[in-house]
């Protein structure tokens, strides 16, 4: 059972219903709304043996297909598509119906952003896709593999040499994708934080003690220095449980960034 334990009220102790429990995450359509899931254990591993999968149960699951349910593209890392296995129907039959009812379109899009476009057009997650998938990427990318990914996905520059957040969104919201669920990785997680481009995080907490080397959830691009608009404050707007898993929402202040600390 999935109860809401914060903010206090009626609800509180009940099993809560789907519409209930994604009310939180239906983000204005036209406005862009970029909301970030992850999960980590409660010493802060990403990931288990490489893939954050093994954190997760079925309660995390149903929260990730309520995400998806709402969302008008899912933007992932390729290192994430690759090591999760992404491919075919993103969404449960319940999500495609409850988006047929509602007029939208039954399979969001998945956006795929890669600067070295090493993936291998022969993988499911373009073979098997319901609908064309994103390959977003930089003006610097190899023409060669630009032309071979061409075949099989819409390929979209975000930047000259390095990816542009702020470039990837006007680029998504000019093909009216406005609100965008992102299930990371770490790097895609990390440039957005840097470009203060993230309205929200939906964090599972698993009750996993990992240790080892496993990232956090938020990395920085190879070569880069993490630097950028500084630390983001954020509101804590719900939680939820389902036994010993914590399911946080948090969602951005709306002043400024606080800037670098010296």
């Amino acid at each position: 059972m999935i109860e809401r334990i914060f903010p206090e009220s009626g609800l509180s102790g009940q099993a809560l219903d789907d519409d209930l429990l994604a009310a939180p995450f239906t983000a204005p359509g036209s406005k862009t709304w970029v909301s970030f899931n992850f999960v980590s254990s409660i010493d802060g591993a990403a990931t288990v043996d490489g893939r954050s999968g093994a954190l997760g149960n079925a309660d995390d699951q149903h929260f990730f297909q309520l995400m998806r349910r709402n969302a008008d593209v899912i933007l992932v890392g390729a290192q994430t598509v690759r090591s999760e296995g992404y491919g075919g129907e993103l969404l449960s039959p319940e999500a495609q119906a409850w988006r047929a009812d509602r007029g939208l379109p039954v399979h969001p899009p998945l956006a795929i952003v890669s600067g070295s476009l090493n993936l291998d057009p022969t993988l499911e997650v373009f073979t098997d896709a319901p609908v064309r998938p994103l390959v977003i990427t930089t003006a610097a990318a190899p023409p060669v593999r630009r032309a071979a990914l061409a075949a099989v996905a819409d390929v979209v520059d975000a930047g000259a040499d390095t990816l542009d957040a702020g470039a990837l969104l006007a680029g998504l919201a000019g093909r009216g994708l406005h609100r965008v669920h992102s299930e990371g990785g770490p790097t895609v997680l990390g440039t957005f934080a840097a470009a203060d481009k993230v309205d929200e995080l939906c964090l599972t907490v698993s009750p996993l003690l990992v240790g080892g080397t496993a990232k956090r959830i938020a990395d920085v691009l190879p070569g880069g220095d993490g630097e950028g608009a500084g630390p983001r404050a954020m509101t804590l707007a719900q939680i939820h449980k389902a036994g010993s898993m914590l399911f946080l929402r948090y969602v951005r202040d709306t002043g400024p960034s606080e800037g670098p600390k010296v």
